[in-house]
């Protein structure tokens, strides 16, 4: 071809052109292809003669001109000029009349012997050779899984011609495009683009018109003869045939025990979709979410990814729409037919039938005498939830914990685990929430939190039966009275009663309720006995406990 530029200055008249001068006035910076004969190509021209006087254009008639170069469906010097050219070159083209119409022209528009001006951009190139061109742009680090033909895949994209010029784009309609793929319901360039994509994947697509549109384009925007230009950004993807998808992300070192249906379960997560963005986190409101599992209460796909948990274990459930949300998605933040990621962290469950796990970590020898209810107890413990968070400590005090077991002192959960242990006995108790603090829980204890108490009895006192502060170990005095009333006077005040009572124990002949203040259990049973409240006890006022219940019982009757 010869290359000239238009407008250059000469001495004088050249003569007659012999073939085509042409200029390349623009030239793209990246020209991925040139085109040759052979090629389909699109694009647009302004015509005219060499006074400027326009005979034609495509501007003019609002379409784009399609046809193949090098192979005489245009005007020779049409066809000369066009090869070689990039999309979105320009040129100017002088064909001399023998290139052109020759001396016979077209009637009523070009005259014979016509010189033809053109200024020609290429907007589009394709051979029918040509296949799918596919430039992957980023893709993510992991990619356990790529897209099949039947799967469903949800991306966004843009989408131009050639020439860059837009048409579509799903970012302005601020929704994903959503589809089956390699069913027919997509032009096949895109049905064939998206194979083999991940997750999270950014592709470029460029395709040619017979997997496109085609001859017919579409509407307004897509003229015949179109390459397609796709950017896609592959959001998620699931097949119908989808199950719920595990990966155990940490595993404790033990796990006695594994979550089945019925289970209450406690756990932390974040919940993202396909491509990383956040939709829910418990951690972002500091509460666990809690919920029983195989019962419906939480989408299908949990009930099943939350089934044989161990306490600590981290776990990625990768739930498709049909197990989740399906369609119409949930709120504003989870779309219709997302696939949602849930890692979940398991701090703890049980289930309601569960008793307490008493563990016994160290059992003296020797051990024959072991605490009822009604004991008095010394114990240390060392309280945390299952995650090891730490909760409470008696080892945070002076002393040791005490407590009258079957007293309802502390969570029944506990009063379990310190009965028939001995002296010096370390055990290890796990005490599920209806035995401790229940849904509601308590200062420092979430609901329905599981309990882990390291527990060592210091010391036991034998106890006595409910509602009594003395027992006798034998009969008591058959003049009680009397002996009670040391000064004779006919009264016995606090201190005579105090003395009396603290003689008997001395001696071995009763014993007091266990408690840390036996000075208070004295005070409780004079008070009990002076029921005139006048500071002493008389005949008529004393009566024992045994006396007591058996007149309750003659009022019953």
């Amino acid at each position: 071809l010869l290359l000239g530029i238009l407008g250059a200055p000469a001495l004088g008249d050249p003569g007659p052109l012999e073939d085509v001068v042409i200029d390349r006035y623009y030239i793209p910076k990246i020209c991925l292809r040139e085109a040759q004969m052979g090629d389909f190509i699109r694009y647009h021209y302004n015509g005219t003669f060499k006074d400027g006087k326009k005979f034609d254009s495509s501007y003019d008639r609002g379409a784009t001109v399609a046809g193949v170069v090098g192979v005489g469906r245009l005007i020779t010097g049409m066809d000369r000029g066009l090869q070689g050219m990039c999309v979105n070159e320009r040129r100017h083209l002088i064909v001399p009349p023998h290139l052109g119409y020759g001396s016979i022209g077209v009637a009523g528009l070009i005259p014979p012997d016509a010189t033809l001006y053109f200024d020609v951009i290429m907007l589009d190139i394709w051979n029918k050779n040509d296949k799918l061109q596919i430039t992957t742009l980023s893709k993510p680090k992991r990619c356990n899984r790529t897209v099949e033909n039947s799967d469903f895949v949800r991306y966004h994209y843009n989408g131009t011609l050639l020439d860059g010029t837009p048409f579509d784009s799903s970012y302005s309609k601020g929704s994903t495009y959503d589809t089956y793929v390699g069913t027919g319901w997509l032009i096949k360039g895109m049905d064939q683009g998206l194979l083999g994509m991940c997750a999270g994947e950014k592709r470029s697509i460029i395709i040619p018109p017979f997997l496109a549109y085609g001859e017919k384009g579409y509407g307004t925007v897509i003229p015949p003869q179109a390459s397609l230009v796709f950017s896609v950004l592959l959001v998620d993807f699931h097949n119908p045939k989808d199950g719920v998808f595990l990966e155990h992300l940490e595993m404790p070192e033990s796990c006695k025990r594994r979550a089945v249906t019925g289970d209450f379960v406690r756990y932390h997560y974040n919940g993202t979709l396909m491509d990383g963005t956040l939709f829910d986190s418990s951690y972002s409101r500091n509460q666990t979410y809690n919920t029983y599992i195989g019962k419906g209460y939480i989408i299908p796909g949990m009930d099943q990814g939350l089934q044989g948990v161990c306490v600590g274990e981290q776990r990625r459930v990768v739930i498709p729409p049909h197990l989740a949300y399906g369609e119409n998605g949930a709120g504003d933040k989870i779309p219709g037919s997302a696939v949602l990621i849930f890692d979940v962290h398991v701090i703890d469950f049980h289930n309601p039938a569960d008793p307490v796990e008493i563990e016994t970590v160290f059992r003296p020898e020797g051990c024959n005498v072991t605490t009822r209810n009604r004991d008095f107890v010394r114990y240390h413990y060392n309280c945390s939830l299952l995650d090891g968070t730490r909760l409470f400590s008696s080892h945070d005090y002076e002393k040791p914990q005490e407590v009258t077991l079957g007293a309802n002192k502390v969570i029944e959960g506990l009063n379990s685990g310190l009965l028939d242990m001995c002296a010096g006995e370390r055990r290890v108790l796990i005490i599920p929430p209806h035995l401790g603090h229940g849904e509601s829980g308590a200062r420092g204890v979430p609901g329905s939190a599981v309990l882990r108490f390291e527990v060592e009895l210091i010391s036991m006192e034998e106890g006595v039966p409910e509602g009594y502060l003395f027992i006798w170990h034998g009969e008591p005095p058959a003049s009680l009275y009397e002996q009670m009333d040391l000064n004779k006077d006919g009264g016995v005040p606090a201190e005579e009663f105090s003395t009396f009572i603290k003689t008997q124990v001395a001696e071995g002949k009763g014993r007091l309720m266990p408690s840390s203040d036996p000075e208070k259990v004295i005070a409780d049973m004079f008070q009990n006995q002076d029921r005139n409240q006048d500071g002493k006890i008389t005949p008529d006022e004393l009566k024992l406990k045994s006396d007591e219940d058996q007149e309750k019982i003659h009022e019953e009757l």
